[in-house]
């Protein structure tokens, strides 16, 4: 499915947390840090992103899927696979599905309360009262 590299596979790492990394904390190495590059990591927060040359530099080649990992493998998928949000959506959906149906019920019994409490006070008088 991705192209491989040289060493042949693609990163295990996610370019769209790169990405995020790099846009936010690009400046202080942070998608370098998360890649696993730690010295040139370090180097790019010693110099704030090589005065933004650097940075605009890694924001373009992860835009453009060229970033490579600490191993040289490109940082090609935007989600990681595997992730444990992958196999939450039926979960998600189960539990979606049961808090409708608690809400519907709620929403009943409110509606059945705002009933009772609009009724007239008139309709309540006119009830005749039990004589003991």
């Amino acid at each position: 499915m991705y192209a491989t590299t040289g060493t042949g596979t693609a990163s295990d790492k996610s370019r769209g947390v790169a990405l995020a990394l790099a846009a936010i904390l690009g400046p202080f190495g942070a998608h370098r840090f998360y890649v696993g590059k730690t010295g040139t990591a370090a180097l790019m927060l010693a110099t704030i992103g090589g005065v933004g040359i650097w940075y605009l530099y890694d924001l373009i080649t992860i835009v453009g899927g060229s970033f490579r990992d600490a191993e040289g493998r490109l940082v090609l998928r935007w989600d990681p696979e595997g992730s444990p949000a992958s196999a939450a959506p039926s979960m998600a959906l189960e539990e979606l599905e049961s808090l409708r149906a608690e809400v519907a019920e709620l929403a009943e019994r409110v509606d059945f309360a705002e009933r009772l409490l609009a009724q007239p006070a008139a309709d309540l008088s006119a009830r005749p009262t039990p004589r003991p």
